[in-house]
């Protein structure tokens, strides 16, 4: 006679509950959610080595309702450019147009004024705008606002952006501080409601002299054509 009776032992090795299966995948999936953000935290913190001049700092961070200017005072282009650092939008941006908008600052064409807000993350935002003001201050803010985004991967804990200011030769007591203790929170803030006065809804807005680009010009060769048009003599 047949034995019809499995063994139990063996029959629960074969088959695994689904919700079970269910469970284990999710815990899975959290592990490594939480080991990749702790990661983005704690990586190491590596400039990309260009090699541009810092532009100097016409209009620094803590004035209300004004952003940060750099380049040279007598440039006929004015660029005023509202960003967000977490904004991956803001980092294609960076991406396509950052050497040209370097150039065009490095040789006197233009000025760009960065108008950091703190909207798209309401946790790390308003962190990274509090550092870049801090680097600006610093007489870094080109070269600070350029390599946040080029490791956009990166949280950009205040450990690394502490690091990256070490890096960028800016890392005494005083910059760690105001990275530390948001020094620059309510200037950030005030950067926000300017923007709000002008109508900017999103990032990246970028003006050239006033004039709003379209977002189909929101690229290296369309920011370049603004700009030769805004400095081109009157006809």
């Amino acid at each position: 006679m047949s034995n019809t009776n499995a063994n139990p032992l063996q029959e629960q090795k074969k088959r695994v509950p689904p919700g079970v299966v269910v469970v284990i995948v999710l815990v899975l999936a959290l592990l490594a959610g939480v080991g990749f953000q702790y990661l983005r935290g704690h990586s190491k913190v590596e400039v990309t080595g260009t090699n541009h001049t810092e532009p100097a700092v016409i209009t620094g961070p803590g004035q209300s309702g004004q952003g940060v200017t750099v380049g040279q005072a007598g440039a006929k282009a004015q660029i005023d450019l509202y960003l967000d650092f977490r904004c991956p939008h803001c980092a294609e941006f960076e991406e396509m147009t950052g050497s040209t908008v370097d150039k065009l600052v490095q040789d006197g064409t233009a000025k760009l004024t960065y108008w950091p807000l703190a909207f798209v993350n309401p946790e790390a935002s308003p962190r990274l705008a509090n550092a870049f003001a801090a680097a600006a201050a610093n007489g870094k803010a080109l070269g600070y606002a350029d390599e946040m985004y080029a490791d956009f991967s990166k949280t950009w804990s205040e450990d690394q952006l502490i690091e990256l200011g070490k890096q960028l030769g800016i890392g005494d007591a005083k910059f760690q501080q105001a990275v530390q203790n948001n020094t620059y929170g309510s200037w950030v803030e005030s950067v926000g409601k300017a923007a709000d006065t002008r109508g900017v809804t999103g990032t990246p807005t970028v003006f050239v002299n006033g004039k709003k680009l379209e977002t189909k010009d929101l690229t290296a060769e369309g920011l370049q054509k603004a700009v030769d048009d805004a400095v081109k003599p009157a006809s």
